[in-house]
């Protein structure tokens, strides 16, 4: 569980890493305001890949045996509604803890995936092993074979150290259209009983998230 503690640790301060946030100071003017976010996200971007899953599900053709009254008769089956298997897609986004291959997602985003398939920032494709899971805190650890290369990686932060009104960039594949960034801020922490899970607590963030971009 300590690793999994980490990898939470790792994706809630990617949008914040320590080497490259200064010490916190009020801007005294407009001209002293940040401009421009290129410099993280040059730093940054690179260790963000792109995860694509594959799972085998059943569904059941529709047919005059999915209605109550036939069902009555014929049974749940009744020969008119046939069990078939279908392959259902998913996405979603990861970043690299480890230059040797060592990645962390969403656990929902490769939950039953027969098949998983990592790109990386430069759209290298890999197919991924899973390390380890955990359904409570919704984190995957996934692993992908560079042989002997070194891949950029981002080091793991604190998030004891966030505060409300720190900039957070959000760098993900929303909707499988590609690596896109988006920026806000951290609007609260400690956020609990928001129904997604009864593990500790959340950050908040007004950064813009879409459908691609857990993980």
């Amino acid at each position: 569980m300590r690793l999994i503690h980490l990898a939470l640790a790792a994706v809630i301060a990617l949008a914040v890493p320590p080497a490259v946030r200064a010490e916190t100071q009020v801007p005294r003017s407009q001209g002293e305001m940040l401009l421009s976010f290129a410099p993280v996200v040059k730093r940054t971007a690179p260790a963000v890949v792109n995860v694509y899953a594959q799972r085998i599900v059943a569904s059941r053709q529709e047919g005059i045996g999915a209605d109550p009254f036939f069902r009555r008769f014929f049974g749940e089956n009744g020969g008119f509604g046939r069990s078939r298997e279908r392959v259902q897609n998913s996405l979603g986004s990861g970043v690299i803890v480890d230059p040797s291959g060592i990645i962390v997602t969403n656990n929902h985003v490769i939950r039953g995936g027969s098949e998983i398939k990592v790109v990386l920032a430069d759209r290298r494709e890999f197919e991924a092993s899973v390390v380890l899971t955990d359904e409570r805190t919704d984190l995957a650890v996934l692993r992908i074979d560079v042989s002997d290369e070194e891949l950029p990686a981002l080091t793991l932060g604190d998030s004891d150290g966030l505060e409300v009104g720190d900039l957070v960039l959000a760098i993900g594949n929303p909707f499988g259209v590609g690596q896109t960034v988006t920026s806000g801020i951290v609007s609260a922490l400690a956020r609990t009983q928001v129904g997604i899970t009864d593990y500790g607590f959340f950050i908040q963030s007004d950064a813009a998230i879409n459908p691609g971009n857990s993980g």
